[in-house]
């Protein structure tokens, strides 16, 4: 498990963002905070976002961790960029799924819906859990041949 991740918000999900970093700080993940570093200075979502998607597409880190208000402006705007796979997710099933199933490697996460000792659970889930870890073997390599495809029809989609 790779120990090194950003993290980032607006104003919205700053609170859950300094609850989460402090919870990942605390237990030795080398993280990098790429805003909203203060509430009386906010960063917009879409800022914070696409700051983070670059971050993946330039293989500084394979995963990342995005909160504002609902988390589905994160997920918006991060999807927008190749190679990037932000979940909204407000639970922590959610978050197991989406990187068990979908291997997504950004989880974003609302401020609004997801308490703070909630979003560090999704946190750890997100963190600890492998593409294809505990499904059955039939499922997981459909998944493989799945997550093969999307990414020829992402590349597709971004290289026109």
């Amino acid at each position: 498990m790779n120990k090194k991740l950003f993290i980032g918000s607006d104003k919205s999900g700053f609170t859950l963002k300094e609850a989460v970093k402090a919870y990942l700080l605390e237990n030795d993940y080398e993280v990098e905070d790429i805003g909203t570093l203060s509430e009386d200075n906010p960063y917009p979502f879409y800022v914070v976002a696409e700051k983070g998607a670059k971050k993946i597409q330039n293989k500084e880190y394979d995963r990342g961790i995005l909160i504002c208000g609902t988390g589905m402006g994160m997920s918006i705007v991060s999807n927008k960029h190749e190679g990037v796979h932000g979940a909204a997710c407000e639970t922590v099933y959610t978050t197991e799924k989406a990187r068990a199933i979908n291997d997504a490697n950004v989880l974003c996460m609302g401020g609004w819906i997801v308490a703070p000792f909630r979003g560090v659970e999704m946190a750890k889930t997100f963190l600890e859990t492998e593409f294809t870890e505990n499904l059955e073997d039939w499922r997981a390599e459909k998944l493989k041949v799945a997550r093969a495809d999307v990414r020829e029809i992402e590349k597709k989609s971004f290289n026109k």
